[in-house]
């Protein structure tokens, strides 16, 4: 594997950092080289360091395509914080000259809109998209078609969990109090609990009033980050199911803020997400 030359932006969306190559043009990392190429991007010893890599590439049926790699290797469907910085590198780097432009996701068609500020992108607003509650979906072994605040055993501590995929899975607990939860005891141990079959990624979550919340994320094949937008739009949209959250609602991450519009479609909730993503800098593999 030669990555001498490549190049890439740095970009984070509230403390959640990428990697982002453009190969909307031509492919800069072979195929079978990628899975080992991000595990180097991603390493913050001897790498770049970053919470994934992102690979703009061409679409026949969106605008821009758009892929994404874990730091363990593995392709991820999509990533909320990931491409509100998808976006962003888009758009500065003149790929899409749009305010409004549709990506195509492992997880589906996304839509992001951008809010200007002194001709400068400042804000993204991504229509997330619906989710679903279906057990066999998400997936996970379980007996009940669906998930919701039940009572799961994990090492001889009673959680109440909460199963939702928007494109990927996610766990959300509420809890009293985030900073008491032993997140790296607990992280894994549901990430690779028997119910998932293909893991999960997990986030606690304390609820301040209806409006806002508070949350801390295990995330699938990273560990702990600062921030998940996917996981984000799950905590929005599963605390408005159960009647712990309005429709309107902001939520405090570790690295920052986002804001999110619960919506129904027919008889399944979607959200919308909107929050900052910012360019830390442009980089070459020496």
């Amino acid at each position: 594997m030669d990555l001498k030359g490549l190049k890439f932006s740095k970009m984070h969306g509230i403390g959640n950092d990428f990697v982002i190559i453009d190969e909307s043009k031509a492919t800069q990392i072979p195929e079978t080289d990628k899975p080992e190429a991000c595990r180097f991007l991603c390493d913050r010893h001897f790498g770049v360091g970053a919470d994934g890599v992102l690979f703009v590439v061409t679409s026949n049926v969106a605008d821009i395509g758009y892929r994404m790699f874990n730091p363990d290797g593995s392709e991820a469907e999509m990533c909320g914080n990931g491409i509100r910085c998808f976006g962003n590198f888009v758009y500065i780097n003149k790929i899409l000259e749009t305010e409004s432009m549709t990506v195509e996701t492992k997880s589906g068609i996304k839509t992001i809109d951008i809010t200007l500020e002194n001709n400068e992108p400042k804000f993204f607003r991504v229509n997330m998209g619906t989710c679903t509650f279906k057990a066999d979906e998400i997936p996970m072994n379980f007996d009940s078609e669906e998930c919701i605040d039940e009572e799961i055993d994990v090492d001889g501590e009673i959680f109440k969990l909460t199963a939702v995929s928007v494109g990927n899975p996610h766990a959300i607990i509420f809890v009293d109090n985030v900073d008491d939860v032993d997140i790296n005891r607990f992280g894994p141990a549901i990430e690779n609990h028997r119910l998932f079959p293909e893991k999960i990624n997990v986030h606690f979550v304390e609820v301040i009033s209806k409006h806002e919340g508070k949350m801390r994320t295990w995330e699938r094949g990273a560990g702990v980050t600062l921030a998940c937008g996917t996981g984000a739009t799950s905590t929005a949209i599963a605390g408005y199911k159960l009647g712990l959250f309005d429709f309107n609602l902001h939520l405090h991450l570790p690295g920052g803020n986002l804001k999110f519009t619960v919506y129904k479609e027919g008889e399944d909730l979607g959200a919308f997400m909107e929050g900052p993503a910012k360019l830390v800098f442009n980089g070459e593999i020496a």
